[in-house]
């Protein structure tokens, strides 16, 4: 046979060896099965020789049995898992190195120390390893074996190099199309057995596929839903969306939907999970309403302590007050006074009944306010006039009580009703005095601040524990105070009129360090 005859035969039998090999791939056909086949086709060719693949296992550097059709099975069982490495025969080295390893007598190669006597034993006398190279570096060795020393020549070299590569394509497709099969295995099983509703739907919506939960869920069959969109099931409600389930029921659930991209990133699938949350949403709703409720018992017994508190310290603040008018009218009815006596029996009863109105005044202010009826004359006033005469007003409760008052900052001028701001200021003085210290100072300050004018009333006292702050301004509530002084109204009418002015009160205090109310009107 000429060089030119045997070269085109070659071909040939390469060419119908690349088409078998193709066609068993895009078959399905088992991947021991198509390197089975690239083996015999160079056994055809090189009469004599005995081929070997054997697949590289990276997790364990090993070699591991990928076909070898007219070895030896004991032989192949024997070097089946062999350990990779530089002295490791010849397709040990070749898969370390990543170069071909030619052993042309194995009996005094080097490399075969450890295998030489296994190879004699199945009368192996040369082995030419060459690695397998795919995508991901080397995956495996093609090894040629003869029953005598050998040295392959440049032909062997072509044929073993053409057939190398149909192995590397084998493998690689294996390799790809084993993962993504066990990612469709991993994916069926996640998406059928999942407690959780899933569907697959066409990018509308459309479904395509469910899963048992998602029957059960919706009590339908398969037929039934595929091809309904998901809107025409689930109605959104809110963050969450609910279901009509055929026995009448209406279930709570909460939808998330992912897409599945296209090569080109447009998504082509969609899949869509279900979880039902009825029971969960249903708990919570309970949860909800016992709390509400708790909150309300919470309210209405803290409303009933307060009226109770009221009811108490108007009916002490009213009782001094009438038994003054009461004994010194009569004082006046029964006895012939002198006339500096009668005058003060008089003005007692008077300053008596004074009292009484401003604490009616007080109350009625009060519904007022909640009711948004209050009546308001606002005009252009001096808020700093307003000060001193408040200031002044409170001199003989100051002195009683050995506080010293004083007033600082900047005239100002506001739009707002002047008797108004002046009881909110007597009623913020007031309190800043009685509840000083003796010795104690209350500071009136004026400023304005971005278009308002901002009075603060700071005083020295005992300030105000943290925990009865959100409770200063609940009308009756005296903070647990058991004083003589006032019925809880104070705050709450000086807040309710400021806001009623459009500003607003707020408070700062700190227990032991005093505290500070600052008064907030538009100009």
């Amino acid at each position: 046979m000429t060089r030119t005859h045997e070269t085109t035969s070659d071909a040939e039998a390469l060419l119908r060896a690349q088409s078998g090999v193709l066609e068993q791939i895009a078959g399905g056909a088992r991947l021991a099965d198509v390197l089975a086949e690239v083996a015999v086709t160079l056994e055809r060719l090189m009469p004599g020789c005995h081929c070997s693949i054997l697949l590289l296992d990276r997790d364990s550097a090993t070699l591991r049995h990928g076909a070898a059709p007219s070895l030896p099975a004991a032989y192949s069982s024997r070097i089946d898992g062999l350990p990779i490495g530089s002295d490791a025969g010849s397709c040990g080295a070749a898969a370390y190195l990543g170069v071909p390893v030619v052993a042309e007598d194995v009996t005094t190669d080097p490399r075969w120390v450890r295998y030489r006597d296994l190879a004699s034993a199945h009368r192996l006398r040369s082995c030419w390893s060459t690695p397998i190279r795919g995508r991901a570096g080397v995956v495996g060795t093609f090894a040629v074996y003869h029953e005598r020393t050998h040295q392959p020549t440049a032909r062997e070299h072509g044929l073993v190099h053409r057939l190398t590569h149909l192995a590397s394509v084998a493998i690689d497709h294996d390799s790809l199309f084993g993962a993504l099969a066990d990612s469709e295995e991993r994916f069926r099983r996640a998406f059928d057995d999942n407690v959780i509703g899933m569907a697959i739907t066409e990018p509308d919506g459309a479904v395509t596929r469910t899963n048992e939960a998602l029957r059960e869920l919706l009590g339908r069959t398969e037929d039934e839903l595929v091809g309904i969109r998901l809107d025409q099931l689930l109605t959104p409600t809110g963050p969450d969306a609910s279901l009509s389930h055929p026995d009448g029921r209406t279930l709570d659930v909460v939808v998330s939907v992912s897409p599945v991209a296209g090569p080109d990133g447009t998504p082509v699938r969609l899949i869509a999970n279900v979880l039902d949350v009825t029971e969960r949403r249903a708990a919570e709703r309970e949860r909800r309403r016992r709390h509400e409720a708790e909150v309300a018992q919470r309210a209405a017994e803290h409303a009933s302590r307060a009226k109770t508190d009221f009811v108490a310290a108007l009916g002490h603040e009213l009782r001094t007050p009438l038994q003054a008018v009461t004994g010194f009218t009569e004082l006046l009815g029964s006895l012939d006074l002198p006339p500096d006596r009668r005058k003060a029996a008089l003005e007692h009863i008077a300053t008596a009944a004074g009292h009484i109105l401003a604490m009616v005044d007080d109350v009625l202010d009060v519904a007022r306010i909640e009711a948004r009826s209050l009546p308001l004359h606002p005009a252009d006033v001096d808020v700093t006039d307003v000060v001193t005469s408040v200031l002044q007003l409170m001199e003989p409760l100051a002195d009683a009580e050995n506080v010293q008052l004083a007033s600082s900052g900047e005239p100002a001028r506001c739009c707002c009703d002047e008797r108004r701001l002046k009881q909110i200021l007597l009623n913020l003085v007031s309190n800043a005095v009685r509840y000083n210290r003796p010795g104690g100072t209350v500071e009136v300050t004026t400023r304005t601040d971005a278009g308002r004018v901002v009075v603060a009333v700071a005083d020295s006292g005992r300030g105000i524990a943290p925990e009865h702050l959100e409770r200063l301004f609940t009308p009756f509530d005296r903070l647990g105070v058991d004083s003589d002084q006032g019925v809880g109204l104070g705050l709450p009418l000086a807040k309710g009129l400021a806001e009623a002015m459009g500003g607003e009160l707020t408070v700062r205090s700190k227990a032991g360090e005093g505290t500070s109310v600052e008064v907030s009107l538009p100009r």
